[in-house]
């Protein structure tokens, strides 16, 4: 078989190699109690698209630093009573998409819940407000502001907001809650069900933001993950902070939080992807404590992975 990364055998090991700060947990504490006292103050607005078998409406909620975000909300029309519910995340530069393609879960009776995340290709508001670099991409954003200000600590908590409200809706059944998202939105789908544990059932595909010294070890930052590269030359040449810089990234690496999840996971893994690399979905996947399964694809990169769609939908129609 074809090697991008490491041997299968150590794949299913490995547990990563950047740094995790030593008040990890006291961080995210801190950040879910900011969030818990950020009124989401919930708006829905019928949608100017509609379908025969579902009510569609534009959600905004408040985040944290008060931004305002959004998301695509589609629930069955003439639901008898509380309905099970997926969360969905997109990619990175990405938006939550169309309306159609979320047709499938109405029609199984569930609804959904579509965010954009913000500083993106939706409608979520950024707020900014931080020294430094903004020009390319998002995980670098704050870095040299403290880790109570990256962006995507914000983008994280906001996944929880979602579910929160979500949860709090008297026609959704809070117990039947599932989340799902590829690239980075399979390392969202992992950090709502980490921050918020009532999740349970998590899809994952080929999840971004995890193990971020990996990368920059295997000579992989570019694409997805270039502005590591960018900030180090910018901000770093000689890297004489780069022990703090991956430091200060251990704070927002998926594979820690993954750590916290409850629910059942489901996660599909490309071999050959040189985007997110094999050994940093893995290293998330590993730490993952809760029920799980994996699907590998050795032969498959950051692509479409073919029959996982359907195991996907089998696994989180359960609910």
């Amino acid at each position: 078989m074809p090697a991008l990364d490491m041997p299968l055998e150590q794949l299913k090991q490995y547990k990563g190699r950047s740094p995790k700060p030593d008040d990890f947990d006291a961080y995210w504490s801190r950040a879910l109690a900011e969030l818990d006292a950020t009124a989401p103050d919930v708006e829905l607005t019928p949608s100017a698209f509609q379908a025969p078998n579902a009510e569609c409406f534009d959600l905004t909620f408040t985040g944290v630093r008060g931004a305002r975000v959004y998301a695509k909300h589609l629930r069955p029309k003439g639901a008898s009573g509380p309905t099970p519910a997926v969360l969905m995340f997109h990619g990175y530069s990405g938006s939550s998409g169309d309306w159609a393609d979320k047709l499938n879960w109405v029609n199984l009776g569930f609804s959904v819940f579509a965010m954009d995340c913000r500083g993106q290709g939706g409608k979520s508001e950024d707020v900014g407000g931080v020294k430094g670099n903004t020009l390319r991409g998002l995980f670098i954003r704050g870095l040299d502001s403290g880790p109570d200000h990256l962006t995507m600590r914000h983008v994280f908590l906001d996944t929880a907001q979602l579910a929160r409200a979500a949860m709090a809706m008297p026609e959704i059944d809070a117990d039947r809650v599932g989340v799902t998202g590829g690239s980075q939105g399979g390392a969202l789908a992992l950090v709502c069900a980490a921050l918020e544990p009532r999740v349970k059932r998590c899809v994952s595909i080929f999840p971004f933001l995890s193990d971020y010294k990996r990368v920059w070890q295997m000579d992989l930052a570019k694409d997805a993950y270039e502005e590591l590269r960018t900030y180090f030359r910018l901000f770093d040449p000689r890297h004489e902070r780069e022990d703090e810089v991956f430091r200060t990234l251990g704070y927002i690496d998926v594979q820690y939080l993954a750590e916290r999840i409850q629910g059942e996971v489901l996660m599909g893994i490309s071999l050959m992807d040189s985007v997110c690399p094999p050994s940093t979905q893995f290293a998330a996947y590993n730490r993952i404590s809760a029920p799980k399964r994996h699907i590998i694809y050795p032969d498959f990169g950051h692509e479409g992975l073919p029959g996982f769609n359907d195991d996907a939908y089998l696994f989180l129609s359960k609910l």
